[in-house]
């Protein structure tokens, strides 16, 4: 009986999820910061999506609105972005009426972008294979749309840090063909997206990083 009504409450949440993800692309964009339990700094270098998004009001036609704001994966909030965004350091643990809505989300049209600040491989990859265990993350090909879509990164994924000195890897889960999550491991382009004086990268670098956050952006917005 449990489970039945189980299935009711996620039928209601879907029903509820696709108009609500509509709405959210014809009003400004904002990147969804995921607030997550585990012990990783969730929240660091929060200048980092409000200099991205004003990169892509000045370089795209795309309406968006540069402000930080987090979403709690239990909270219905997280059905109002249709991209949302995890970054940290260390370990992440999500309950299971997160995972459960975090499915939801992504099967129905939301779009994740997860980078690696170093040290979160391990923990995002157990905690992603609970949203789905069917599934696990597979190497995107250099001509795959998200790095042609706007600017063009002939040669996949860039190189922004080295944390670990091994080639960067662009990962994707998809959902009926649609990719719904990209993961950016062993390169953190949104370091790159902070004010310049939190890791003093050099301009070419930060550039970089931008335009590789416009194409995930618009990828997502328009697939």
């Amino acid at each position: 009986m449990k489970s039945f009504f189980l299935r009711i409450v996620l039928l209601c949440s879907i029903v509820i999820i696709l108009p609500a993800i509509a709405t959210a692309q014809k009003s400004p964009v904002t990147l969804a910061r995921v607030k997550y339990n585990g012990g990783g700094d969730w929240y660091n270098d929060p200048s980092g999506e409000v200099n991205l998004l004003k990169y892509i009001r000045a370089n795209t036609n795309i309406s968006v609105e540069p402000k930080y704001e987090y979403v709690d994966l239990s909270s219905d909030n997280l059905f109002l972005y249709p991209i949302i965004f995890l970054t940290g350091h260390g370990t992440i643990n999500f309950s299971d009426a997160e995972v459960r809505r975090l499915r939801a989300y992504l099967q129905n049209g939301g779009f994740l972008y997860i980078d690696d600040d170093y040290g979160l491989d391990a923990s995002i990859r157990k905690e992603m294979k609970k949203v789905f265990p069917d599934k696990q993350f597979v190497e995107l090909p250099f001509n795959h749309g998200i790095y042609t879509c706007h600017y063009t990164f002939s040669s996949g994924l860039p190189k922004i840090h080295e944390h670990d000195n091994k080639p960067p890897l662009g990962l994707g889960i998809f959902h009926n063909d649609r990719l719904c999550v990209f993961y950016t491991y062993e390169t953190n382009p949104s370091d790159g997206w902070a004010d310049p004086e939190v890791h003093q990268d050099p301009p070419e670098k930060r550039e970089i990083s931008f335009k590789l956050g416009t194409n995930i952006v618009v990828w997502a917005l328009t697939h």
